[in-house]
């Protein structure tokens, strides 16, 4: 718990100024714990910091991970099923926070492109989130809710793939409208869930 402090405040001063301009003092300061148990657990700044991201990484993902996973075992007909992921979809596509989610990961993938230690965190993480949708994919392939000719992983990645890609034209200067987003966004997870 302690530990966990450092982390959150970290994570929030990430979420609002440059990595380099975090100090490790000013984190004890305002949360309070001992400057040399920060660095004994983490073992350096650069160690704190890649565990804030490590932890913003997971985190964005374990709350749709359950509800996912929530709505798959809750779900008594494919149609229920389509029509709750397509809500639920809606959300995760349309909401101004998950424009900041999405570019956040992408900022820490971009760093760990030259951070060994920080890939390997967040790699370990990665395959962590895949293991579980790739999971409750399955489950859904069990009951006869989500379509069986193809993977389970298969079908998890490329719905990561679309949460995460959609940073890609959060950044273009002519952005696809919400609307025309959540159509196409629709259709394509409509289309994953149903037998062909």
């Amino acid at each position: 718990p302690v530990m966990q402090a450092v982390l959150d405040e970290v994570a929030l001063r990430l979420r609002t100024t440059d990595e380099s301009l975090i100090r490790i003092p000013d984190i004890c300061e305002a949360t309070g714990v001992n400057y040399g148990s920060v660095y004994h657990h983490f073992g350096s700044r650069e160690g704190v910091i890649d565990a804030a991201y490590d932890f913003m990484f997971t985190k964005f993902m374990e709350e749709d991970i359950e509800s996912l996973r929530h709505l798959v075992s809750t779900a008594t007909s494919r149609t229920q099923l389509v029509q709750g992921a397509l809500a639920y979809f809606d959300t995760i596509h349309d909401a101004p926070e998950r424009r900041d989610q999405r570019a956040m990961r992408w900022r820490i993938v971009a760093a760990a492109l030259t951070r060994p230690a920080l890939r390997d965190l967040i790699g370990a993480s990665q395959t962590r989130i895949t293991s579980e949708l790739t999971s409750i994919v399955s489950q859904g392939q069990e009951g006869g809710l989500i379509r069986r000719d193809l993977t389970a992983r298969s079908i998890a990645v490329l719905l990561l793939a679309s949460l995460i890609g959609r940073v890609l034209d959060d950044v273009s200067t002519s952005p696809i409208p919400d609307a025309e987003w959540r159509q196409t966004a629709r259709t394509s997870f409509a289309a994953l869930l149903t037998e062909p």
